[in-house]
């Protein structure tokens, strides 16, 4: 599985590339993890009505360049932008003997395991696809997970917040779940949030640990 980090990228592009990847990849290429940061982007995933989960205008989303995407991913809204690395595994589900919800949980105890080693108690939700941890004993969201399977080869992927502004999520009901909340590395640590190259290092490793084994 050959990782590449494609830096600062916009959404557009990036799903592109996504596109080539997949088509390599179902053809018996090499996997990939591809690794990103978008600038300010607003995702819709495929589930019907999201749009009420949407609470800015396209007045404020234009005056905040903030773009709109509508995407082919699961799941519900969210966001991404700076200080959030994402990551985008293109896999062969069949090869690591994978159901859907079997990658999915993979992706989530990855990311798990990673925040262990910063001390954060994080968490799976069964409600809640994605990555939890309590805040002020408050469910809290730091890694977001939508992914889209086709011809039994990944899409999309994961979202973890590191130093992101965490005040662009109030422009959405993240993934439409009201009650809850959205942290970071960066609130959670303080002053001694990891850096992003060592974010990415620590969730290759576990990603890879998770992933990397084929039939």
């Amino acid at each position: 599985m050959r990782v590449e980090d494609l830096g600062m990228l916009a959404y557009r592009p990036a799903w592109e590339m996504q596109e080539r990847i997949h088509a390599e990849v179902l053809a018996g290429g090499d996997e990939r993890l591809l690794l990103v940061e978008h600038p300010p982007v607003i995702t819709l995933g495929r589930r019907p009505g999201i749009e009420r989960n949407m609470l800015a205008s396209e007045e404020q989303l234009a005056q905040l360049g903030v773009e709109l995407v509508q995407s082919d991913r699961g799941g519900d809204i969210t966001f991404h932008g700076p200080g959030q690395l994402v990551v985008y595994p293109i896999i062969r589900l069949a090869d690591h003997h994978l159901s859907v919800s079997g990658y999915v949980h993979r992706l989530e105890s990855a990311v798990i395991r990673a925040l262990k080693e910063w001390q954060i108690d994080a968490y799976a939700d069964p409600k809640a696809v994605g990555v939890w941890t309590n805040v002020n004993e408050l469910p809290s969201k730091i890694c977001a997970i939508g992914v889209r399977i086709r011809k039994g080869v990944s899409m999309h992927g994961l979202a973890l917040n590191v130093a992101t502004d965490l005040n662009y999520f109030n422009l959405i009901i993240p993934c439409g779940l009201t009650g809850r909340a959205v942290t970071s590395l960066q609130q959670l640590r303080m002053s001694h949030t990891p850096l992003m190259d060592q974010v990415k290092d620590i969730i290759i490793k576990h990603l890879m640990g998770s992933l990397g084994n084929t039939a």
